[in-house]
């Protein structure tokens, strides 16, 4: 059973908000009566809103790219609660192969850390005092995985810009933190499972069920269930909440 939060009028950003986490999240800002707007970088993003109840504006942008983002967002007047949650998840083992350069790996780092870089940057002097941040980072930037160098050291970044900030913005009252998922059953999460099955030579069923045998509640978390820790962080129960890195994961890492 959801929590219930009355979140009517504010207004809420929330990026990679055209499935899985996103979406789910959305989902549970949209019912909590937010104003909310959904941007992601295909044009599943207007589809996902056509979903959504209530009020809800859909943008499509790369935040990879700092001119689209500024023009893209340019007549946003104001955002109460800025959820970076858009991130890109695939395998980026060493192989000797790329000594030019990794193409996914940058552009890994390009979403996942400068992306979010440049949505807060351009947003932030349109967050009122006592707004809220929060980026979703992941288990893996509690610990890491063989194969997912880049994700993995994007999302521990995740952490440091969460901490950084929230010293940064605390004069303002503006509270920034970062939710640390645990295995969700998104398309990506789902794509990393075969990959690290085939990496390791198991089957899909063995490594999940190492991943079950690591959590303290058993099963795998739906994307709605995400919903709820980052509308407590936006309400009033978040007030005295800041600078943290939570891990919603079942149990998975205990820190």
């Amino acid at each position: 059973m959801s929590l219930t939060f009355d979140l009517t009028g504010k207004r809420v950003l929330i990026t990679g908000a055209s499935s899985g986490i996103g979406f789910g999240v959305a989902k549970g800002f949209a019912k909590a009566g937010a104003d909310l707007t959904i941007l992601s970088d295909t044009a599943a993003i207007h589809e996902a809103a056509k979903a959504l109840p209530g009020r809800v504006r859909a943008i499509e942008c790369d935040i990879a790219d700092a001119a689209m983002v500024t023009e893209r967002l340019a007549d946003i007047e104001q955002v109460d609660v800025l959820i970076n949650n858009a991130g890109l998840e695939r395998p980026t083992p060493l192989s000797g192969e790329n000594p030019g350069g990794n193409d996914t790996f940058e552009r890994i780092i390009a979403i996942n850390v400068t992306g979010t870089q440049n949505v807060t940057d351009t947003l932030v002097t349109r967050i009122p005092d006592g707004g809220r941040i929060i980026l979703t980072a992941s288990i893996w930037s509690r610990t890491a995985v063989p194969g997912f160098s880049a994700y993995v050291a994007s999302k521990h970044a995740l952490v440091g810009l969460a901490r950084t900030w929230a010293q940064e913005l605390g004069p303002r009252g503006i509270r920034v933190n970062a939710i640390c998922p645990g295995w969700v059953k998104t398309g990506p999460a789902m794509n990393s499972l075969r990959e690290l099955a085939e990496a390791s030579g198991r089957s899909e069923a063995e490594v999940e069920a190492e991943i079950m045998a690591a959590q303290a509640i058993d099963g795998l978390m739906e994307p709605d269930d995400m919903a709820d820790p980052y509308m407590f962080l936006a309400s009033s129960g978040g007030a005295n909440i800041t600078g943290q890195a939570i891990n919603v994961d079942r149990g998975e890492v205990m820190s």
